[in-house]
């Protein structure tokens, strides 16, 4: 009968695995990559509407780019070719948010950040620009 930690290590490995350093690195972009999930339900449950944060695009790009290194380090065409164009839409998003951010306007009331078409502030109710 097995147990549980002969489940975690057997044959002298950790689950099995041969731990090179790039089966390090392809594990942690994968680590990376699927932490965008938990950061995005936690903005979307805290707002408690959906909401894409700028550490979500961030998560992709740098989960993309480790398995995109590990995919090109294996030579595996398959998966070089899925993340190989991945990272455009990530880069544009973080161009986006950061140009949405710098032309965001300051309510003279509260000192809240506006999108730029504001009129009112949504937190004080006060005119905007």
């Amino acid at each position: 009968m097995h147990t549980f930690l002969d489940l975690i290590w057997h044959d002298g490995k950790l689950l099995g695995i041969d731990w090179t350093m790039w089966k390090i690195i392809g594990w942690l972009g994968n680590a990376v990559f699927f932490s965008r999930f938990f950061v995005q339900w936690y903005a979307t449950e805290k707002k408690k509407q959906v909401v894409v944060p700028q550490a979500f695009w961030w998560l992709s790009l740098l989960g993309t780019v480790s398995l995109l290194t590990y995919s090109l380090h294996q030579a595996d065409s398959v998966f070089i070719f899925a993340y190989l164009f991945t990272p455009i839409p990530y880069i544009r998003n973080l161009i986006i948010h950061r140009r949405n951010k710098a032309a965001q306007s300051t309510c003279a009331g509260c000192g809240q950040k506006n999108p730029l078409q504001a009129n009112y502030c949504p937190n004080c109710g006060g005119k905007v620009g």
